[in-house]
């Protein structure tokens, strides 16, 4: 029932490409609700500073609420982390990529001892597996 609102209220949102401060927007939703509620968090994060301050909001967040953390998959640096290298550069953009995917391994690793659910899909996978985890939610009674 309430999908067209959240369409209706996510369309009239502003695209920046400025750096999220997670710490005012969760802060800031904690101070909103009153109820336990689940909370959809979709975001991407580059670095692990920024991962950082982001998981310690959102540990903040999942004392009280039931948190369903979302990341999109980038086919761009799997292909990069799985290519076989030719050349040097192909080596070395190969240890990168393996190096940012085995620090967002660490980041979800980390919010699901939080208890923190998460998802982590290439863009078009993410709704089905999005409803999925709402309905095991529902099934389980945790909201």
């Amino acid at each position: 029932r309430s999908m067209g609102q959240i369409q209706a209220q996510a369309a009239r949102l502003k695209y920046s490409e400025g750096e999220t401060n997670f710490t005012l927007g969760l802060t800031e939703l904690l101070r909103r609700l009153r109820r336990r509620s689940l909370v959809v968090v979709f975001t991407d994060f580059v670095d692990t500073v920024t991962a950082d301050l982001m998981v310690d909001n959102i540990q903040r967040l999942a004392r009280r609420h039931l948190v369903v953390f979302v990341s999109y998959r980038d086919a761009d640096l799997d292909r990069l982390a799985d290519q076989k290298p030719v050349e040097v550069t192909d080596l070395h953009e190969a240890v990168v990529a393996n190096e940012f995917r085995r620090e967002r391994e660490a980041v979800l690793k980390r919010l699901s001892r939080l208890g923190v659910f998460h998802i982590e899909a290439p863009t078009g996978q993410v709704t089905p597996k999005l409803l999925n985890q709402y309905m095991q939610i529902k099934r389980g009674e945790m909201v």
